[in-house]
């Protein structure tokens, strides 16, 4: 019988989004075992990718829809469904991401969730029962605000008109009024993470996130202040505290939002995206499980695609290589989950540059290389054998 490979990388950002390195580790494979038995399940954690990971996964088909991007110009945003089309599978990166906008242009305190609730509207119209939110990448701090006005809320200031976009105009909020969508409140919402970070507080959104996303120090002080009114709004308003929330944080505070103004719940991104694909099925039988991410260092043990990935596979009791772009301090952490071994492609690239330009011939060659000593290895040859 010939070995069995489990293929299930999240992307390498801005290199190889997971399908496309997922063919990359397949090809080094079949340079060493033409006939190898390789399942590839792309995978995701709730950012850049997951659209695409799940409908790999389970089959399904991708909508696109006119939304607003994160400086409300108009753009197209691609999302999917799933499950029969009972299931909408969204990338809040889509429409609001920080991405869509130059880096002359990310300011929190201007950009706005409004497109990602165009994208909620729209599921709701396909008739969706289940929502799954994907909260990676995100250019907002918004505290998902903008994603309720276009679900129609009404976010009201003093004078009885809807604040303007922007986590600068949380602080202008008097008063917020809810939809009467029945639609909207038959829709179990699911936001899928990868982190845990509270809305409010020094590991909350504003300090943590604010500034991956363009806030100065002081811009973050007006983040902090415009989020924890926007909460106290909420707890009087709508009844619901969203600052003890693990994940509140999340996006930018999108989390929260999620929480606020869908009765959503937080959940791991890669363990959504482990039950969807079946991948603890898959595994069964397997002779080496390769996961991976762009870059691998202490955070990846923590909620990343490749931690989650490992302890399925461990669970199977089956081993797995990680392989990244580059490997970062505390890397060894995920050897704790069961990795045996932590490839990069900067051990065979030139530099940082190279890696990614050549990312996809430079992951199939490192595979090639290890599956040749990874053979040797399971059939008790010596290191130096020919393959």
């Amino acid at each position: 019988m010939p070995p069995k490979f489990i293929i299930a990388p999240d992307s390498f950002k801005g290199s190889l989004s997971s399908k496309e390195a997922a063919g990359a580790i397949e090809a080094g494979i079949r340079d060493v075992i033409p006939d190898a038995e390789v399942v590839k399940v792309p995978m995701a954690d709730g950012g850049e990718g997951t659209v695409e990971a799940v409908i790999e996964a389970v089959g399904g088909e991708y909508r696109r829809a006119r939304v607003k991007s994160p400086v409300m110009l108009d753009i197209e945003a691609a999302w999917g469904l799933i499950e029969g089309g009972q299931t909408a599978v969204i990338e809040m990166a889509a429409a609001s991401g920080l991405p869509l906008i130059p880096p002359e242009k990310q300011n929190p305190l201007k950009t706005s969730t409004y497109g990602t609730g165009q994208l909620v509207t729209e599921a709701v119209k396909h008739r969706c029962s289940r929502i799954i939110i994907g909260m990676g990448g995100s250019a907002t701090v918004d505290g998902g605000a903008g994603m309720a006005q276009a679900l129609g809320y009404g976010l009201l200031d003093n004078a009885g008109n809807p604040i303007n976009p922007g986590g600068g105009n949380l602080i202008n909020i008097a008063r917020i009024s809810r939809p009467d969508d029945p639609d909207l409140e038959a829709v179990e919402v699911i936001a899928a993470s990868d982190v845990t970070n509270l809305l409010l507080g020094p590991e909350g959104a504003a300090p943590v996130f604010g500034p991956q996303k363009g806030a100065t120090p002081e811009m973050v002080v007006q983040l902090e202040a415009g989020l924890t009114h926007l909460a106290a709004i909420i707890k009087r308003d709508l009844g619901i505290d969203v600052t003890a929330v693990p994940g509140g944080g999340a996006a930018g505070g999108l989390g929260a939002g999620i929480v606020a103004f869908l009765n959503g719940k937080i959940v791991s991104g890669i363990d959504t995206i482990i039950e969807l694909s079946g991948l603890e099925k898959k595994i069964k039988g397997a002779t080496l499980v390769i996961t991976g991410e762009g870059r691998i260092d202490y955070q990846t043990a923590f909620g990343k695609a490749p931690a989650g990935v490992a302890r399925i596979a461990a669970e199977a009791g089956v081993q797995t290589l990680a392989v990244c772009g580059i490997e970062g301090a505390g890397s060894g952490e995920i050897r704790k989950l069961g990795v045996r071994d932590i490839l990069s492609l900067m051990t065979i690239a030139q530099n940082e540059e190279q890696a990614k330009k050549n990312a996809s011939v430079l992951l199939r060659t490192l595979i090639k290389n290890y599956i040749e000593t990874f053979i040797r290895e399971t059939r008790g040859e010596p290191a130096d054998a020919g393959a």
